[in-house]
């Protein structure tokens, strides 16, 4: 990873971590230990979930500006479909706190999602390289 991915990561996990820690004290508060159980786990999901993302984006991002675009779609769907896989599989579990847990996935991914944004505009980093040579345009004499 480039010093710019692990910035834009630091960017989106300090706030998803706080927030987790919020997240699993209220539910250790309305729903007792299942709740803070259950809260927990789906902030580890979502940072798991996202910091894989965005490893994979970065990879790629190295290949290929196009490949790095499939690998941003491809990780979001993966992402979409798993959490929803996740969220179906453990909606009758009895161990955490289902409520917690879904709920602490929502507000981690709002978090994560802002906090990347966030760290994407503070980046300051060009998306067009104003030295680079275009086939077939003839440069210009000064």
């Amino acid at each position: 990873m480039q010093d710019n991915d692990l910035r834009i990561l630091r960017s989106a996990a300090i706030p998803t971590a706080l927030v987790g820690v919020i997240a699993v004290l209220v539910a250790a508060v309305v729903a007792g230990a299942k709740g803070a159980l259950g809260a927990g786990i789906g902030i580890l999901v979502v940072g798991a979930f996202f910091t894989i993302g965005l490893i994979a984006v970065a990879y790629a991002a190295r290949v290929s500006p196009v490949i790095m675009m499939a690998a941003a779609m491809g990780t979001f769907l993966t992402k979409i479909l798993l959490l929803a896989v996740l969220l179906e599989t453990f909606a009758d579990a009895t161990v955490w706190s289902p409520g917690a847990f879904s709920t602490t996935v929502i507000i981690g991914t709002i978090a994560w999602t802002v906090g990347e944004a966030r760290g994407f505009l503070k980046l300051r980093m060009l998306y067009v390289d104003p030295d680079a040579k275009v086939p077939g345009r003839v440069e210009e004499k000064r």
